[in-house]
């Protein structure tokens, strides 16, 4: 068990959740998507979300997610890529645990990502997942206390990640 969260930060397409899931479930951890979350106390899909209540309710329904995490046990939190862009949400993930960035190069994240599933990007393209990432990975850098380089594939990921954790936290 680890005492405080571990918040995976990154692009949309970066391995946040793919990996956080499974390093939980590796290390016998809890496992929180805050996207995930959203959508199941909204009883709707994000995409949904953004349509019909627009981006600034979901961001704070983001912030929201944080402040549960807070009173409960620490997990393996994957979320989403605009979450850590809010200060709010910066300081409640410094305050009650550490920052880690799932870092993955641009043409990596474009070569594979799933635009239908990312509201959005859905409608942009793949010129919006490049403007989000020339808006956002200074941030991304600045508030994390760890960086995981996933751009060597999948396996290479699920073990940095999970060596990452251990020596963090003493497990």
């Amino acid at each position: 068990m680890i005492q405080r969260h571990v918040f995976l930060i990154g692009m949309p397409g970066c391995g946040k959740s793919s990996l956080g899931k499974r390093v939980a479930n590796n290390m016998e951890l809890p496992y929180v998507d805050t996207d995930a979350r959203i959508e199941q106390a909204a009883g709707c899909t994000t995409s949904q979300i953004f349509e019909r209540y627009g981006e600034p309710a979901f961001r704070n329904a983001e912030t929201n997610v944080l402040i549960q995490l807070t009173r409960e046990p620490g997990s393996i939190v994957s979320t989403g890529g605009g979450l850590v862009m809010r200060e709010t949400n910066r300081a409640i993930m410094r305050n009650h645990g550490v920052i880690v960035l799932i870092d993955r190069p641009l043409e990596q994240i474009m070569g594979d990502i799933k635009l239908d599933r990312r509201p959005l990007l859905a409608k942009k393209g793949l010129s919006e997942v490049e403007r989000l990432y020339h808006e956002r990975i200074e941030t991304y850098r600045a508030v994390a206390d760890a960086v995981l380089d996933n751009s060597q594939g999948y396996y290479a990921g699920l073990a940095g990640l999970e060596k990452l954790i251990r020596t963090m936290f003493n497990v």
